[in-house]
């Protein structure tokens, strides 16, 4: 089943030419079946390149998706046309009287500042709060994820000298978990940050169990039963050149920016990489997806009741 999107989202034309099932509303509502309801609150910003790519993987999956943007109310990107913005997101204060069956919300890249800093941080409490009310699993990403976690066990966020940054290997430490249905033992992610949460302190929390972890860069896929959430640190959702394009972009910023580890075959940038994690990047959401549509009511108003 397809993942029901505008028609004039760029990510609709790039998602039909790639075989992923896309369906504008009106073709949609003729079919009479309810969608999944899922939002993201896309903080990156490179917001059409984060929708397309959270689009793809929620997308193949057998269920008919209904994809809502949504972006925090208070705060105007500096990097997304407005036009963009009012065309296809809708602030929070929109729909915090809605129900979701599944929120992503992105990471951004403010990891050097402290969680209190950040222009927006009252207002993601209160989306963290609305979170355990109005939606009935969310999945957050890298800072999203660190944020999260941050606000509801107060796990601190630690600075790293050398940005973790390039493929790593990671080890799968509950192949039976229902997420990982499908995931090889070893797997290979894009990470790309300059901050970690720790094993130790994510271990002193009963309601957190680490799923996936690298020797090299440390957890990497935490699941919390008590909040009904996903973690994720790291990239599974990146195109194949994401890496390469955040490296183009150091490079003008850090006269001394490291390339990604195992990433340009024979450590040359002039060779195209491999894409070695699509596979697991789609099992993951689309796992996701089939957890959410196991439990969900049918009801939108019965969720979280």
């Amino acid at each position: 089943m397809p993942i029901r999107i505008p028609k004039s989202l760029p990510a609709f034309n790039i998602l039909q030419n790639e075989g992923v099932m896309v369906m504008p509303h009106k073709i949609a509502e003729r079919q009479d079946i309810r969608p999944i309801r899922i939002a993201l609150l896309n903080l990156m910003p490179m917001k059409i390149e984060t929708e397309i790519q959270f689009a793809r993987l929620i997308g193949s999956t057998p269920l008919q998706i209904e994809l809502t943007l949504v972006s925090m109310t208070n705060y105007v990107p500096k990097n997304t046309p407005v036009a963009h913005m009012q065309s296809f997101y809708k602030p929070f204060s929109d729909v915090k009287e809605y129900k979701f069956d599944g929120l992503i919300i992105t990471g951004a890249p403010i990891e050097h500042l402290d969680f209190v800093q950040i222009e927006y941080w009252e207002d993601l409490k209160t989306i963290f709060d609305w979170t355990q009310t109005n939606v009935h699993s969310t999945f957050a990403v890298c800072w999203g994820a660190m944020a999260m976690l941050h606000y509801f066990y107060k796990l601190p966020k630690y600075q790293l000298t050398k940005k973790a940054f390039g493929c790593y290997h990671h080890k799968n430490i509950e192949p039976e978990n229902k997420y990982l249905r499908g995931f090889s033992d070893k797997i290979e992610i894009p990470v790309s940050r300059w901050s970690e949460m720790r094993q130790r302190d994510i271990e002193e929390h009963q309601s957190l169990s680490i799923l996936l972890t690298s020797k090299e860069v440390g957890p990497c896929l935490i699941q919390d039963k008590k909040h009904h959430a996903l973690y994720m640190f790291n990239h599974l959702e990146y195109d194949t050149t994401t890496l390469a394009n955040e490296y183009s972009r150091d490079k003008e910023s850090f006269a001394n920016a490291s390339k990604p580890v195992n990433y340009f075959p024979a450590n040359k940038t002039s060779k195209i990489p491999a894409n070695k994690w699509r596979s697991h990047g789609h099992l993951l959401y689309g796992n996701w997806i089939n957890e959410i549509y196991q439990g969900t009511p049918f009801d939108v108003s019965q969720i979280r009741k």
